[in-house]
């Protein structure tokens, strides 16, 4: 999706359920948020380098760091890292910081326990829109590989 038009044409078109909320300044931090929607159930979506490219990874802001090693065990990666922000924006078209929930167009780590929560919230490609979307819908217009339970 090149533009947060086209993102809630194709949210639309494949029977998502989902609301876009504008903000007035990006969203950078867990303060900036609290304004707009329960931070509880946002999930960034980070972009990591694997030896095979780079992979999307959708979480929950609960799960806290990422455990880089143990993942490596569970999915079978040797090499797996936080991918370069140079590296990301030119084969995603999307600034680090933006990155969308859906339409960034790479295989996805999502995290099972999104699911517990009727919606949750996280990027549009635009840094003054942020998605609220049902996380099964999520999951489903992903091109889920893995899953962390």
């Amino acid at each position: 999706m090149d533009t947060v038009k086209d993102l809630a044409r194709y949210l639309s078109e494949t029977q998502a359920d989902f609301q876009l909320i504008k903000q007035e300044q990006p969203i950078r931090t867990v303060q900036d948020a609290r304004g707009y929607y329960d931070v509880e159930k946002a999930a960034p979506t980070f972009i990591l380098q694997t030896e095979h490219g780079l992979l999307a990874c959708i979480v929950s802001i609960n799960r806290g760091r990422l455990d880089f090693e143990a993942m490596k065990k569970q999915f079978g990666y040797s090499k797996l890292k936080m991918a370069d922000r140079r590296k990301v924006e030119k084969q995603t078209g999307y600034q680090v910081g933006a990155i969308p929930l859906i339409g960034h167009h790479l295989p996805c780590i999502f995290d099972d326990c999104l699911l517990e929560y009727d919606y949750i919230y996280g990027g549009t490609g635009d840094e003054c829109v942020t998605l609220k979307i049902c996380p099964k819908d999520v999951k489903r217009l992903n091109n889920v590989i893995h899953c962390l339970t």
